[in-house]
């Protein structure tokens, strides 16, 4: 089953509907989420930072479990935070403050295990690769960065070099409001939209400016199609741009070089865009309060679900399986199975720098051998040990294996050694009996 999930800027909850049937599942409530606010966690719960006063001095993230409409956890950390972002996996959880700090938090603790001041304004927007090896946040600065999740905790690298980040992108000249990333990790395509009316496509592996589009309208919203030949921009004008990556494109479009088409049925500016994960569905969510299903293909609306009230500012696609949901409700009868809530500060450990060789930090340095404290390989060994994976089943049935045949092949020497030790004693013993024998004959 496909989730479609949505939000409001204003406190009108969390609307949740069956995309195939369209039917209506639970509303969640008390949700004032902010752009890019609302994230799913590995599948397993929904988060959503929670807009506040601008006087306010400090914000708060929500997690609901699936199976109730009620908040479950509420966590304060030291600011408003803004976007949020998690991996794919759900072990971490990052997020954006108004003052340009982004934070990191491990999910299963809460612990907060990094802090770093990372543009000089607001952090507007978040996204992890997909590889879940870099993460990439815009700014109300204009500014992009890509930043190495390795690299982020090499303490050994942090001392040598002057700052944290892998690229730092400055040809935006207004707030960016969003960006996404293609497949690759660091080998991927980077598409970014701003308040300058521009989406730029970028180049993570050679920090390379690769395609300027300039719009119409202001781009508050992008979604990549999967096979990466276009991207769909939503427009402050309501309507939804499509521009080309590896397509063909018309050198006189009337919408401009490199757009392709555009297509609307919103009275109001789209604020946000998904791709569907099976069928080849774009859902757009608008100020009209409305979040349409659109076939990718032909532009045909294909579903309408109309949210509870106010601006529909967020959406996310999300897979759900029925094992999923009836582990959902067995931990509703057994009370909430949600990771504790997010720490506010961070604890600094100390600990000897240790030199592990393994993948390199960046890109770009692909011969460098990787420097991690102690505790971060701790840490990275433990949520090795915890992950159970096909590959890992088979890993240890092929060790398995390798240790019977160890283990008979030990047996087989063993035995060799005995038969060859049995053999040598009696030859000797024999050769002394030879001996003595003589010695009574003379």
């Amino acid at each position: 089953m496909e989730l479609v999930v949505a939000s409001s800027s204003v406190e009108a909850g969390i609307g949740c509907w069956d995309l195939r049937t369209g039917a209506e599942q639970l509303r969640y409530k008390l949700c004032a989420s902010p752009p890019h606010g609302l994230i799913c966690v590995g599948e397993r719960f929904l988060a959503s930072s929670q807009l506040r006063e601008p006087s306010a001095s400090s914000g708060s993230v929500q997690y609901w479990s699936w199976s109730k409409p009620q908040v479950d956890v509420k966590s304060f950390p030291e600011e408003p935070i803004n976007p949020l972002a998690a991996n794919s996996e759900g072990t971490y959880i990052v997020g954006g403050g108004s003052s340009g700090n982004i934070y990191l938090w491990e999910v299963n603790t809460g612990r907060l295990l990094k802090k770093w001041h990372a543009h000089y304004r607001g952090v507007s927007c978040l996204a992890f690769s997909d590889d879940g090896s870099l993460l990439i946040s815009g700014s109300e600065d204009g500014g992009i960065r890509v930043w190495s999740l390795i690299g982020l905790f090499d303490d050994y690298q942090s001392q040598q070099e002057s700052h944290l980040y892998m690229h730092n992108f400055t040809e935006h000249t207004l707030c960016v409001t969003d960006v996404v990333t293609g497949y690759g990790g660091c080998k991927a395509i980077i598409v970014s939209a701003s308040q300058d009316r521009t989406c730029k496509v970028w180049s993570v592996g050679s920090g390379r400016l690769l395609r300027n589009i300039v719009f119409p309208t202001i781009i508050d919203a992008i979604a990549l199609d999967p096979g990466e030949n276009v991207f769909f921009a939503g427009g402050r004008d309501g309507k939804i741009y499509v521009a080309a990556l590896n397509a063909e494109s018309p050198l006189n479009s009337k919408y401009g070089l490199h757009i392709i088409d555009c297509f609307s049925n919103h009275s109001k500016a789209v604020t946000c865009l998904a791709y569907g994960i099976t069928g080849n569905y774009l859902l757009s969510g608008s100020e009209d309060g409305v979040v349409r299903v659109w076939d990718a293909r032909t532009h045909n609306i294909v579903r309408v679900f109309k949210h509870a009230k106010g601006p529909v500012n967020n959406i996310l696609v999300v897979r759900q399986h029925f094992s999923q949901m009836n582990s959902y409700a067995s931990s509703r009868r057994h009370g909430s199975s949600l990771p504790p809530p997010l720490e506010k500060y961070t604890t600094e450990e100390g600990g000897d720098i240790r030199a592990f060789l393994g993948g390199p930090a960046t890109c770009s340095n692909l011969t460098e051998p990787l420097y991690i404290t102690e505790q971060v390989m701790n840490r990275q060994i433990k949520e090795l040990q915890q992950q159970g994976s096909a590959s890992a089943e088979m890993e240890i049935e092929r060790l398995r294996h390798e240790n019977e045949r160890a283990t008979q092949m030990a047996q087989q020497w063993r035995k060799m050694y005995d038969n060859l030790h049995r053999f040598c004693v009696n030859e000797l013993l024999d050769g002394d009996q030879g001996g003595v024998s003589n010695g009574n004959a003379a």
